[in-house]
């Protein structure tokens, strides 16, 4: 097991680590996380009192055999052949939960686009561009992060491109 810094140890995820290193002005939200709730994002939005089109999840795709990141508004789902074609590929399909977990070291529900294990190529729906500022898990269940579009979008290399779909 990877040794914790003192900052992780002290409450801190991977995710808001990478922002504090960065010196990103980002905000945290914590709630208490219903593990009922059927969705994580929808449930993220409703216990900030933020719309959902400003509530992004992070979602891990396969394309043409390379794990992508697609961050898109938890009111909507992710368009496959959009994000393929935003990452120059021909085929995508949603990766193994599993996998994902490992690749990214988050849990599905607080999969961050920041501070993953290993960085991979991401995706940032160009909605978010209308947005002062958005949100993302901070790296665990009931814990977001919220920055601006640009400074997700500037931290991670993402592309931006209409990947999302009502």
């Amino acid at each position: 097991m990877a040794k914790k810094s003192k900052k992780q140890q002290q409450g801190g995820t991977p995710a808001t680590v990478a922002l504090t290193a960065a010196g990103v002005a980002f905000t945290v939200h914590a709630y208490d996380h219903d593990p009922s709730h059927p969705s994580y994002g929808e449930e993220a939005a409703e216990a900030m009192g933020v719309s959902p089109d400003r509530v992004f999840k992070t979602l891990v795709a396969d394309v043409d055999g390379t794990l992508t990141v697609a961050v898109v508004p938890v009111a909507g789902s992710l368009d496959l052949k959009a994000l393929a074609s935003a990452v120059g590929g021909k085929r995508a399909a949603m990766a193994d939960p599993a996998l994902a977990e490992r690749t990214t070291g988050y849990v599905r529900g607080g999969i961050s686009p920041l501070g993953q294990r290993k960085r991979l190529p991401t995706v940032l729906d160009s909605s978010a561009s209308a947005h002062g500022t958005i949100c993302v898990s901070a790296g665990r269940r009931g814990l977001e992060v919220e920055l601006s579009p640009e400074d997700l979008a500037r931290l991670t290399d993402a592309v931006l491109a209409p990947v999302g779909r009502a």
